[in-house]
């Protein structure tokens, strides 16, 4: 039974969501949290369940590609709606497979990208212009067309934060992606609380304007799922 603490804001009635922060190729965690959410909402039915990963499926861990095809297959998770975010591994690694940019591919390799390239069975030594072609199309386009944010309710879902002072809808794409500072030790009211991941912590972080779940899964830690519901939040680890 998940153990309920209060919220920082309040979803509508009937309303819950559940946000799993970074992965990092820790397939065996993410199929055991998803089999930890199932479960949840079998026991607790409600009105209607969203699905939200925050991005960061790729890089450091071993199981990056098969992250990415059990993403795009759909968990075996009941819930009513699947948000998938850009983190900013997914956005390396599209800018080295991809992109133009010179220093891309060395940018992504020395950053956790040689072991997604293993994953998907690419030797280190194979050229930059040759990725692309060995990687699976379906698992490009899934990782070309994720979302950067989703406001649920009070709630904005994004994988970094937002930059304070800048309004909701002048926020980049950039800091949605990257940002750390000054958004983690503002303190500002952004009219929403941010729910992310991308800076690593033992804990999960509650404070009343963001919700941090990186809890370090590819660090030998756990891999955090906040559950939020009218006012209450809780959480589910694997």
């Amino acid at each position: 039974m998940i153990e309920l603490i209060a919220a920082p804001a309040t979803l509508p009635p009937g309303e819950r969501v559940y946000a799993v922060g970074d992965i990092h190729g820790c397939l065996d965690r993410l199929v055991a949290l998803h089999e930890l959410i199932a479960e949840d909402i079998a026991d607790r039915p409600v009105e209607h369940t969203t699905l939200v990963h925050l991005g960061d499926y790729v890089d450091r861990g071993t199981d990056s590609a098969q992250v990415v095809d059990w993403l795009i297959n759909r968990p075996p998770v009941p819930a009513d709606e699947f948000v998938n975010l850009m983190g900013n591994h997914e956005h390396m690694m599209l800018s080295a497979v991809v992109g133009t940019e010179r220093e891309a591919p060395s940018q992504w390799l020395v950053n956790g990208g040689a072991d997604s390239l293993a994953s998907w069975g690419i030797a280190r030594t194979v050229p930059a212009a040759e990725w692309a072609a060995r990687i699976p199309l379906q698992h490009l386009m899934f990782l070309r067309d994720l979302a950067i944010s989703r406001r649920i309710g009070p709630y904005l879902f994004v994988h970094a934060g937002i930059r304070p002072g800048v309004p909701l809808d002048s926020q980049t794409r950039q800091d949605m992606m990257w940002i750390r500072e000054p958004f983690l030790s503002s303190s500002a009211d952004y009219g929403v609380v941010v729910v992310h991941g991308h800076t690593p912590k033992r804990d999960p972080v509650v404070a009343a304007n963001r919700i941090a779940i990186d809890t370090g899964a590819v660090l030998g830690g756990a891999l955090t799922c906040v559950v939020l519901q009218e006012d209450r939040l809780g959480f589910l680890t694997s």
